[in-house]
This record gives structure tokens, C-alpha cells and sequence, in this order.
């Protein structure tokens, strides 16, 4: 099931499919994967495939493959006294041969549409080179510190704090301790 396509200025690409995991065909998620670890130069891990899956997955294609690449899954995250809903991204890549033609701004646009009408906020865990894309969108850095909820109860996960990026919404205070629940591999 299709669930929008959004057309995009470029007009050799013609849609952002949004899908969601359950209706992605095994050829499907092959390919997206494949694209995954071409976009990511090998640091795409098990761990890191398995965050991007059963949420809504943003696609572009060219040719029938996968040129491009997003995922938003619902995660809860804690702070200020409260259980947030938060739309968290992943997985945003576009093949090497595509980049600089807007793709990953049309996967962002779909992704910022679907947090803001579905989730108490939007949140991200930025790399390097894609934190100058999310930041240009009005992603803001969070300002306190980040934690997780793990087995063994709260743990602080200062190595995140730097990489850890939020689409502001009313009522969320960029201070104070940010915890995501728990997953394995990279907990952010």
C-alpha cells in the first residue's frame, strides 16, 4: 500500500513513495538495504538496518531502484517529567551517483511532514556530513544532556550529546536530560 507520493521539482525524478515496512516486497527492502550500504561506505551495520524498520519509509526512485532514502519510526523518548512520542529519523542516504540534485531534501520534507503531523516532535541523530542539511531545515542541537533507558535504568550517553538534533515543537524545552528507550546497537 502506497500511502502518498509527493511530487518533486526534479523532473527526472517523479515521486517520494512513503511505505511503510509491512508492504516494502523482499526485492524491495533488498534494494534499499543495498542502496543503504552504498551510501554509507560499509558503516551500515545489522543494528543500524533494523532502527530503520517498522515505521514509514521514504523512497526515491530512478529506473525502478532506490536512488534515496529516509525512515521515520515511532520511538518514546523522556523529559521534563513526561513520555514524548517522538518521530525519529533514520536511514537517510541517497546513492553517490545522485547526491547534490535535492534528493535528500525531498526525503526530509516528506519525513518533517509526517513528525509534524504525527508525533510530539521529531528527533535525529546526525553524522557529520549530514548534519549541515538537518541544521539548514531548522533542526536545532539539543542543549542538555542525552541518556538512555536501559535495562539496567537510566544511563547517560555523553557521546551522543553532540550528534542528537530535534524539530522543535510547542511545549519541548531544548535543556535538561533527553532519554530515548532502548534498542541495541547505537541507542541513538
Amino acid at each position: 500500500m502506497i500511502l502518498d507520493m509527493q511530487p518533486l521539482e526534479n523532473p527526472g525524478v517523479s515521486t517520494v513513495r512513503i511505505t511503510p515496512t509491512a508492504d516494502l516486497r523482499p526485492d524491495e527492502r533488498t534494494a534499499v538495504r543495498a542502496l543503504l550500504d552504498l551510501a554509507f561506505d560499509g558503516h551500515f551495520d545489522d543494528h543500524d538496518w533494523e532502527h530503520a524498520l517498522g515505521g514509514l519509509h521514504l523512497i526515491v526512485t530512478r529506473d525502478g531502484a532506490p536512488v534515496a532514502h529516509g525512515a521515520v519510526v515511532q520511538r518514546r523518548f523522556l523529559h521534563d517529567g513526561r513520555s514524548w512520542r517522538c518521530g525519529y529519523v533514520e536511514a537517510v542516504a541517497v546513492h553517490p551517483r545522485w547526491r547534490g540534485q535535492g534528493l535528500a531534501t525531498a526525503v526530509m520534507t516528506e519525513a518533517e511532514r509526517l513528525i509534524d503531523g504525527g508525533y510530539d516532535f521529531g528527533a535525529l541523530s546526525a553524522s557529520d556530513d549530514g548534519r549541515g542539511l538537518y541544521l539548514a531545515r531548522g533542526w536545532l542541537p539539543w542543549k542538555g544532556p542525552t541518556a538512555v533507558l536501559a535495562p539496567g535504568g537510566v544511563t547517560r550517553t555523553p557521546d551522543d550529546d553532540d550528534s542528537t538534533l530535534v524539530r522543535p515543537a510547542p511545549g519541548l524545552v531544548l535543556t535538561g536530560t533527553l532519554t530515548c528507550d532502548w534498542r541495541e546497537g547505537d541507542v541513538w
